[in-house]
């Protein structure tokens, strides 16, 4: 049955599980985060479904099962699997996506790597996600596309089905036109992006960047601003604007942009958090780490998170101050983004050589300074650290928001605890309350932790407050809703904004 809600994005919404020879589909194991927010609106149409690929040895398979319907507490809906082979995934994925598209949203010109890029096999796939979503549409539909890696779906989609409205989220950063336009398919991009009815950012800056980008591309004439909201102004973040750019106007269509930052499900963060099981975990955590005081960090093995720089910041922590030798201890959690890709086995390295330098100048037969975790940590797990750690220590050398930093207000029920938090991610905007750190400078860094360790109390839980009233504000229904009601104003509430043009 056609659905009047699309979902495209490269996740499947469950974990699949074989069972006595059966695949049964199950919730994800975290509630928290992307994909049971996007399924949550499931729940407000009649018909709905999610496009996702998943790899298959042979596409042609008859036995492949491309449409399942699912039943679960969110509702009802469908899940078109689009059969990719493994070559198909790692060129549009792990080579086009990853070593071409993720430096340049990031800013790390450096690392792009043009040569493996196989254009037309990142144009097949996109094709086949826009066939998928166009023959799942009903009439008139909303069709809600995710991230980079399916860039030029609403292109196509809009030539197969021009009755449909089409929304686009970044869950990156967007780059500006002399970073963007290292790409050269960078026309190709903008065309299908301004096929959209909305295309959504997290902040302002990457609204205006992408204004940029058009700019270089075509004349689109005068964008209209509006002033940025007083609490999505943070005076020590790099990536603050003042005003934000709402739309821009073709010869076809008003591309409305919609600036919404991601938020965590504070809700159920604070019920997993107040929960027995987790008071237990925390008491455990607490009897395991003794009468020391903890930094936690929470990442993936990525060049753009900073591991090594905050590893070096650790170490001069412990050669300048004496005095927290034995008493403080770094909980760094780094894990792999795809244990396929080569491109990460260096980075891993690299931080296993300083953490095992570290522990080596400053450890003792029954004290490690350093912890370097890279598995996955459970969900429940999680919040207990942050419930245990005395400062979340967040400081990547770009990112598109950071959630992590998010849960740990959330999950801080106590009202105490510190967020160090780099002033280029994109949380940073609207938790100018987070101790704010440059990665970029070592007195920046150095400064940043030891006003965190040296924090007084009061000060502590007046800082905390101030982010969790922001986490609160803008959570993940706040998020979607948003979003939503820029896409299909007449089924998910109507927004008016006064502009001015700029």
């Amino acid at each position: 049955m056609p659905s009047e809600l699309v979902i495209v994005y490269h996740r499947q919404p469950y974990e699949e599980v074989e069972v006595d020879g059966t695949i049964e589909y199950r919730a994800n194991k975290s509630p928290n985060g992307i994909v049971p927010t996007l399924k949550s609106f499931f729940g407000k149409v009649d018909n709905a479904a999610w496009v996702a690929w998943k790899e298959a040895e042979d596409t042609s398979n008859p036995g492949f099962d491309r449409v399942i319907n699912i039943e679960d507490s969110f509702g009802k809906y469908t899940v078109y699997r689009l059969p990719l082979t493994g070559a198909q995934v790692k060129s549009f994925y792990h080579v086009t996506s990853k070593e071409a598209f993720w430096p340049i949203l990031h800013g790390f010109k450096e690392k792009y790597n043009y040569d493996p890029v196989d254009w037309p096999t990142f144009k097949e796939v996109n094709w086949a996600f826009a066939e998928a979503a166009a023959a799942e549409a009903a009439p008139g539909a909303s069709v809600w596309v995710h991230d980079y890696n399916l860039w030029l779906v609403p292109g196509y989609l809009r030539q197969m089905r021009p009755d449909v409205r089409i929304s686009f989220y970044h869950h990156t950063p967007f780059p500006a036109a002399d970073m963007f336009n290292v790409l050269p398919w960078r026309g190709e991009i903008i065309d299908s992006l301004l096929a959209c009815d909305v295309v959504g950012f997290h902040i302002p800056r990457y609204a205006s960047n992408f204004v940029s980008c058009v700019r270089s591309v075509h004349d689109v004439g005068n964008v209209p601003r509006k002033p940025v909201e007083p609490d999505m102004i943070s005076e020590g973040s790099a990536l603050s604007d003042r005003t934000v750019p709402t739309e821009i106007r073709t010869e076809e269509r008003t591309v409305q942009l919609g600036v919404t930052p991601v938020g965590v499900d504070v809700d159920y963060i604070k019920r997993l958090a107040e929960s027995d099981t987790t008071a237990k975990l925390a008491e455990r955590f607490r009897g395991e780490i003794g009468d020391t005081r903890v930094l936690l960090s929470v990442g993936r093995t990525d060049y753009t998170k900073g591991g090594a720089d905050q590893l070096l910041a650790f170490e001069r922590l412990l050669e300048r101050r004496p005095d927290l030798r034995g008493v403080v201890r770094l909980l760094h959690v780094s894990v792999p983004a795809n244990r396929a890709m080569t491109v990460y086995e260096p980075i891993q390295k690299e931080l296993e050589e300083i953490a095992g330098r570290i522990n080596g100048r400053f450890g003792t037969f029954t004290f490690q300074p350093v912890a370097l975790i890279s598995r996955a940590v459970p969900f429940d797990e999680l919040v207990a650290w942050y419930q245990v750690a005395d400062v979340a220590w967040i400081t990547p050398l770009a990112d598109g928001m950071n959630l992590v930093c998010k849960e740990y207000v959330a999950a801080r029920t106590d009202g105490d605890g510190v967020v160090v938090l780099s002033e280029f991610a994109g949380a940073a905007v609207e938790m100018g309350a987070a101790v704010l750190a440059n990665p970029f400078s070592t007195r920046s860094m150095d400064y940043a932790i030891d006003m965190a360790l040296d924090m007084p109390e009061e000060e502590r839980r007046a800082r905390i407050a101030l982010l969790r009233t922001s986490v609160e504000k803008r959570d993940t229904q706040h998020w979607a809703a948003d979003q939503l009601a820029l896409l299909s104003p007449a089924d998910f509430g109507e927004e008016s904004q006064e502009s001015e043009i700029a």
